[in-house]
């Protein structure tokens, strides 16, 4: 676990260099985005009592990769290295045994941690994978396929603003759902075949479009 999170945390170094070099002590609000990311992880659970609603798992499971992004981005700080730390995050969730809370609930608990803190809960983030059935393995695969998003977005325009996000009237991210099924996320060039993936699509749709 420790190496993947090293990896994870390395890649979210170099995803957040590329958006700002001096990132790291700039002090941006990662809080706020986490718990705005929670909000959007509800829409697609469902929260509406008063109609008929079926959770978008797979949807929710990428929110969830979302809050991993910025809750690992949250905690960088100081003269912590990348190695520190990956091993508080383990000495936090390692043995941690979820209480039971259901989707909401332990995103409400995360949320509010956040909002409270101005932080970020990796043990609270267990609570909410398990709730959503979300294995650390899964968690893995799936930021690997997001970080390549977020780079592939970077580099077809996405920071100056002309980056197509829905193609045929579907946001990236459900494209790139469909993709990682596909793709053998144990090759060794996993990451360079989820961008390939995406240019592809990407070709394709927006000459379509």
């Amino acid at each position: 676990m420790k190496q993947a999170l090293i990896n994870m945390l390395t890649m979210q170094n170099s995803m957040n260099t590329r958006v700002h070099e001096e990132w790291s002590t700039q002090d941006f609000e990662w809080y706020r985005a986490l718990w705005i990311e929670c909000g959007e992880l509800i829409d697609h659970y469902g929260y509406k009592w008063w109609k008929r609603q079926v959770p978008d798992m797979p949807q929710v499971q990428l929110e969830i990769i979302d809050i991993w992004h910025f809750g690992m981005s949250a905690l960088f700080s100081g003269d912590k290295t990348i190695e520190d730390i990956a091993a508080d995050i383990v000495e936090e969730v390692d043995g941690y045994q979820p209480t039971g809370l259901g989707v909401r609930e332990a995103t409400e608990e995360l949320a509010l941690h956040t909002l409270q803190t101005q932080g970020f809960s990796p043990s609270r983030f267990w609570e909410l994978m398990s709730a959503a059935e979300l294995g650390f393995e899964e968690l893995y695969t799936a930021y690997i396929g997001k970080n390549v998003l977020n780079f592939f977005r970077q580099d077809h325009g996405y920071k100056e603003g002309h980056y197509i996000k829905n193609w045929s009237g579907r946001e990236d991210n459900e494209h790139l759902v469909e993709l990682l099924a596909d793709l053998d996320s144990a090759a060794t060039d996993f990451a360079d075949q989820v961008y390939s993936a995406l240019q592809s699509r990407y070709r394709d749709v927006a000459s379509r479009d």
